[in-house]
């Protein structure tokens, strides 16, 4: 089934232990990263690599996977493939907040957010039943453990200008019938309850994820069940997170969903649409599909009136899930990424 999400994932062991040996023989010191599902502070392990990104309003992490990897390459004489990841090394990706504490990967990302004058992007992903038991399950235990987690998310923001987008699949779950009938008042709750609490941070903009084409034939469809979780109040509703649905095909639905919306705004996650979705079962085309390359670079200048936003919502090179090879959902997967990188037209 199309849209299912990663979580942050843990870096890949043998490129952060191949680092940090290299790091360590130069005379540098890095603290290794056990991933930010374990909330923890991490110094860079590729300070030496300053993004170049100067087109877009939104932060560029300079830890991220990619730029991880971009390091170790160049350090093994792989010159050639690191400078081609650096199409996605360089450009603004949305940060998921970790499940069991936000607070310190959201605290980094807003210390250098703030440094660099540029806009934090978000991803609240942490539902109670989350992804139905699929690959991408979690999220907390119950609706009291979220409420703190939520909080303790927009705590971290504080009055830091940040996007975020909260909860992907979890509407289009509801709708689909993948989330089981007993939980969908309290999953209409939660998430009216995390537009309220985010937007009381004054430059925090929210956007509640709505699927993708391929998943909700009609979108009017989601009308209804967006406004029960609270879009009247939120800036936005966030359209293709993870998928590959084409530009034009996604704005055309995301504007029947604003004309049945009072006219709301929406955000495009374009970081691997470039070439459109896999031919073929679309059940099967969403998780790993071959052949895909990086869409349009992260901008707030979209040449849309309804489209704030084209967004790298899913980290490029992250995988799926295991399928067609990949690793755990939401793992670093550097040869997926650097074929994404390869085949990218605009990045």
């Amino acid at each position: 089934m199309p849209g299912r999400r990663p979580t942050r994932s843990l870096t890949a062991a043998g490129v952060a232990l191949f680092a940090l040996i290299t790091l360590l023989a130069a005379g540098c010191s890095s603290s290794g990263s056990s991933g930010p599902e374990h909330g923890q502070k991490r110094e860079s392990a590729a300070q030496a690599h300053a993004p170049i990104d100067n087109s877009s309003p939104f932060w560029v992490d300079p830890d991220s996977e990619a730029a991880r990897q971009v390091a170790a390459w160049e350090a093994e004489g792989r010159s050639s493939d690191a400078q081609v990841l650096r199409k996605i090394a360089d450009r603004p990706m949305a940060l998921w907040g970790p499940g069991d504490d936000p607070g310190p990967e959201i605290r980094r990302a807003r210390a250098g957010a703030r440094a660099a004058g540029r806009t934090m992007v978000l991803t609240a992903y942490n539902i109670p039943y989350r992804d139905c038991g699929q690959h991408s399950a979690g999220g907390a235990r119950d609706a009291r453990a979220y409420r703190s987690w939520i909080g303790a998310f927009a705590d971290n923001i504080a009055d830091n200008k940040a996007v975020v987008i909260l909860e992907p699949d979890a509407v289009a779950h509801i709708i689909d019938g993948c989330t089981r009938a007993d939980h969908h008042a309290e999953r209409y709750r939660l998430l009216s309850e995390a537009v309220d609490r985010l937007k009381r941070n004054p430059n925090t903009k929210v956007y509640l994820d709505a699927g993708n084409p391929a998943w909700i034939r009609n979108p009017m469809d989601l009308v209804v069940p967006l406004y029960k979780a609270g879009l009247e109040r939120a800036d936005g509703f966030a359209l293709n997170v993870s998928n590959f649905q084409p530009d034009a095909i996604t704005r055309a639905y995301g504007a029947k969903i604003s004309k049945g919306t009072k006219n709301k705004h929406f955000v495009i996650d374009t970081s691997r649409n470039g070439d459109g979705p896999l031919p073929g079962d679309r059940a099967q085309a969403w998780c790993n599909p071959p052949g895909r390359s990086l869409g349009l670079a992260p901008t707030d200048r979209t040449g849309d009136p309804l489209v704030d936003a084209y967004l790298w919502v899913k980290r490029p090179g992250e995988s799926d899930g295991p399928c067609r090879g990949g690793p755990a959902a939401g793992a670093w997967w550097p040869d997926y990424a650097l074929g994404l990188a390869h085949r990218a037209k605009d990045a």
